[in-house]
């Protein structure tokens, strides 16, 4: 991959300024940002090679672009995307009038498939959500085991800590809905458990407070009194809720890993990530009775039609409960 520094300087001005663009004005997340960056600079190095630049890009070469990205075997989903991307670029700096016409007004989009996102049963999500009440059977992977491990009386107190993060991580992503990064980022101030709530920084910026559920509230609460003080740093200047062994706060990847460990042991053979729990915790509202529109205010959806999709699951499980139960179906 040609290094950002050899495109020519007009495409690398305009590449900060629309990431400036997206994190300062429209508030997208750091990952967002680094996904339309990595799109990008694709396309810029692409034109490079065809003696193009961002600035002089025609239709003809984005769309020999995109056939380039089907022929290196690229999903339609990532093709798609990297035409949002496209479009989203060139309209901002059409706009702002940075270039003249936008080449990408007509760029046609590849038909993705909709799928239904996996979820959980309802038992299979309690266990995966118990998985670490016994402190042995947290290992902490990925997180490494400096300053801990070959020191007598050490590994007790940190397992039984990893344990009770591992519980509290694991409740709060079941049962308040949370994503990886909004657990990732929750400090203390932003846990009341006399409230049973939680104040979430989602997508864009947005806050949303939360209930928690009271096994979430009671797993946090032994976090908080038995857990954390064991994993904070030495000088406790950090408001982070949890921390890896390290003593660094939790990370998207650490959360990530932490939970592959557990679905290894209780779900082996299953494909089950963080965002399955937050589905898991979306279908089983609906199939409770929860009104769509509460759902999404505690998604923190930007619109209805997102929450939507968990309604066309609820109906697939009554469609096999059906199937199964019924003498004739």
């Amino acid at each position: 991959m040609t290094p950002k520094g050899e495109l020519p300087p007009s495409d690398v001005e305009l590449l900060e300024d629309f990431e400036a663009h997206l994190g300062l004005e429209r508030h997208l997340s750091r990952n967002t940002v680094l996904a339309y960056r990595r799109d990008l600079s694709q396309l810029a190095e692409f034109l490079l090679r065809g003696g193009a630049s961002l600035a002089s890009a025609e239709p003809e070469r984005l769309r020999r672009f995109l056939a380039q990205q089907t022929t290196l075997g690229y999903a339609r989903a990532s093709i798609a995307r990297r035409v949002a991307s496209i479009r989203a670029f060139y309209r901002w700096a059409s706009t702002r009038g940075r270039l003249g016409d936008d080449p990408s007004a007509l760029l046609g989009s590849p038909k993705v498939m909709n799928r239904l996102p996996t979820v959980l049963r309802p038992k299979e999500a309690a266990a995966l959500a118990e998985a670490p009440a016994d402190p042995d059977a947290a290992a902490a992977p990925g997180e490494g085991d400096k300053g801990e491990r070959g020191k007598p009386g050490s590994e007790g107190p940190i397992r039984r800590a990893i344990a009770l993060r591992d519980r509290a991580c694991l409740e709060l992503m079941y049962g308040s809905g949370l994503r990886v990064g909004e657990v990732a980022g929750l400090t203390l101030d932003r846990v009341d458990l006399d409230r049973r709530s939680v104040l979430v920084l989602g997508k864009g910026s947005k806050e949303r407070e939360v209930p928690m559920s009271d096994h979430a509230a009671d797993a946090l609460s032994a976090y908080l009194v038995a857990g954390r003080p064991t994993m904070v740093p030495v000088d406790r200047s950090s408001a982070a809720l949890f921390f890896n062994r390290r003593k660094k706060p939790f990370s998207d990847r650490d959360i990530r890993a932490m939970v592959e460990q557990y679905v290894q042991r209780v779900l082996p053979g299953r494909r089950v990530t963080p965002h399955t729990l937050r589905h898991s915790y979306a279908t089983h509202l609906l199939e409770g009775g929860a009104d769509i529109r509460a759902v999404q205010e505690l998604l923190g959806h930007a619109t209805v039609a997102t929450t939507q999709r968990y309604t066309h699951v609820s109906r697939r499980r009554l469609f096999e409960a059906y199937e199964q139960a019924h003498p004739r179906a």
